[in-house]
């Protein structure tokens, strides 16, 4: 991967872990919980959950979450031909807001390539 992406990763993972390391916070880890599990091997496979969360996330104009659904679609297979059909889709249904979080998209995507 990338040098963006090893850095998103890494603040993603630090920031992670201070928040999941508060003992008094049991809505916060339930949450993950729940976020880990839904992504999981299911009726649906890994790869086709992770391009309906950058779907989602393109649409919901969520650059971190567009970043880390890019990285897990990568990693279960993701070819760049499937990526801007997604891209296409988040845009008509978003509309035109999404552009540039599009842009940003491409820009990750290229980084995750090198």
């Amino acid at each position: 991967m990338g040098e963006k992406a090893d850095e998103f990763n890494q603040y993603r993972q630090k920031m992670n872990d201070r928040l999941l390391g508060a003992d008094n916070n049991k809505v916060l880890k339930r949450i993950f919980n729940v976020d880990t599990n839904a992504y999981l091997e299911g009726a649906l496979p890994v790869k086709t959950k992770e391009m309906l969360g950058l779907i989602s996330s393109l649409v919901l104009r969520c650059d971190d979450c567009v970043r880390y659904h890019l990285i897990r679609s990568y990693e279960n297979g993701l070819t760049e031909e499937e990526l801007f059909e997604i891209l296409g889709i988040a845009n008509l249904v978003g509309g035109t807001i999404v552009i540039p979080h599009t842009r940003r998209a491409i820009e990750f995507w290229d980084d995750l390539k090198q």
